[in-house]
């Protein structure tokens, strides 16, 4: 696993008390220094080490955003930005010190415009807490990482997840930002219109930038019809590799099928036990089709087609929105039930991105890797856009075993850069990929770089993240 160059406290300084004194008048209360919130937001669903902040300060609106950023900005101190703190690559974690920006009180949905097909929100607002608000407009935002993550950090972090093979990720369903930048200057980019060649794309440099180069406090989002008619479909299968090859068949058919994930034995062992299943332990697909009644069954028979020819077993469908949901919150829940096959163990996941047409070459070499494992590697993913997942079930005070992680985690994200992917295809670089940043992207990271420093030249926002400075 990429460790961080530096111990969480190596580079700490203490927090000036000029600084603490002008945030209190600022915000009164809702700045926060106790030893519980500090954890709180020192912490995110990582491997990584913990790493506290300083102080917390909770924003209500843009305007205390840019006033917080300014205080930071005079007086040289970190300031990292916080959602939920769901990331997995320590995004949030505060290895130089500083101060949390919480941004969960920013969750108001700002408009919604049904006729446009578009939605405005605070950064604060949840995945699960936007659907809701729009559950009787027709529409829905699909975007769906698992986690009740905020938008905020969803856009920072270019989030994607199971619905991404037909509804695209954040970098194409964001439409607009409001964004405080490192100097404290407020911008607008994008906006609400479905197309504009106007000046640079900064939309896109701000999405995925993970709190880097400016504090997103709000965002425009596309949104899209709820589909007449869902339906999800299990089926089994003798191997992994089979079951892979029948994803490729059905991307490369034109099927558009709106969720299609990989769950291999080891996952379903750790699911049935976790969510109380009991679905046979072998590889799995579960599909999901969004359409009218006509097109979903019939994509439906398409993909029971490709799969019987792959030797696929049992397949099932599921109408019923309860059965379905309840198999997607399994899903959902495979990272957290996979914790459970080894007791007092932690997590590494991975999340390598492949081209379609390589992923059963990828997967089936990343297995001939598990197989000679010592610890309990559970693999399962978005295979329908080419991502994949392994849980790496460690003993974090085995030197031995966090070794023999990190090459297997290395071998893989060579395979994976080797055959045309990524290092990562939506858990973002963070402090734990940073290496595989620079192998990826060569001189290109140096341009990232002088971005990096153009917009923020004393390095306050979310230091030691995504570039090496």
């Amino acid at each position: 696993m990429n460790q961080p160059a530096h111990h969480p406290s190596a580079l700490r300084k203490p927090l000036p008390d000029a600084l603490l004194a002008a945030l209190s008048a600022l915000l009164g209360e809702r700045v926060g220094t106790s030893e519980a919130v500090r954890q709180h937001h020192g912490k995110d669903e990582s491997a990584h080490p913990h790493a506290l902040p300083d102080a917390v300060v909770f924003a209500q609106t843009t305007e205390e955003v840019a006033q917080v950023v300014n205080l930071c900005r005079q007086h040289r101190v970190p300031l990292i930005a916080f959602g939920a703190g769901s990331s997995v690559e320590g995004h949030v974690l505060a290895i130089h010190g500083g101060i949390a920006l919480d941004l969960t009180r920013m969750n108001q949905v700002l408009a919604v415009n049904v006729d446009d097909l578009d939605v405005t929100v605070q950064a604060g607002v949840t995945r699960k807490q936007l659907n809701q608000h729009l559950h009787d407009s027709g529409l829905f935002f699909p975007i769906d990482p698992g986690a009740d993550a905020t938008i905020g950090g969803m856009a920072a972090t270019r989030a994607s997840g199971t619905n991404a093979v037909r509804y695209g990720t954040m970098r194409e369903n964001v439409m607009g930002l409001t964004v405080v930048l490192a100097d404290g200057r407020v911008i607008r980019t994008g906006g609400r219109a479905r197309k504009s060649s106007a000046g640079y794309d900064l939309t896109r440099l701000f999405v995925g930038s993970e709190g880097t180069l400016g504090i997103i406090t709000e965002i425009t989002l596309r949104l899209h019809p709820q589909p007449e008619a869902v339906s999800a479909a299990i089926c089994m299968f003798p191997g992994v590799d089979q079951a892979v090859r029948t994803v490729i068949e059905t991307i490369q058919m034109g099927v558009p099928i709106a969720r299609c994930e990989l769950l291999d034995a080891l996952t379903i062992k750790a699911v049935n036990r976790y969510s109380k299943l009991a679905l046979r332990e072998v590889p799995m697909l579960l599909c999901e089709f969004h359409g009218t009644a006509a097109s979903v069954e019939e994509q439906a028979k398409t993909v029971q087609g490709i799969a019987a020819g792959h030797g696929g077993l049992d397949f099932e469908w599921a109408t019923k929105q309860e059965v379905r949901t309840r198999l997607w919150q399994a899903r959902h829940d495979a990272y957290l039930a996979c914790m459970q096959l080894r007791p007092g163990c932690r997590g590494i996941a991975t999340d390598v991105c492949v081209p379609v047409s390589r992923l059963a070459e990828c997967i089936a070499e990343t297995n001939r890797d598990i197989a000679t494992a010592s610890m309990p590697i559970a693999l399962f993913g978005h295979v329908g856009d080419g991502n994949f997942h392994l849980v790496i079930l460690v003993d974090p005070q085995n030197r031995s075993d966090l070794d023999e992680a990190d090459a297997i985690n290395q071998r893989l994200v060579t395979r994976a850069l080797k055959m045309g992917g990524t290092s990562t295809g939506e858990h973002g670089i963070g402090i734990g990929k940073l290496d595989f940043l620079d192998t990826e992207h060569g001189d290109a990271v140096a341009v990232m770089r002088s971005i990096k420093q153009a917009l923020d030249p004393d390095n306050i926002l979310n230091p030691g993240k995504v570039i090496r400075l």
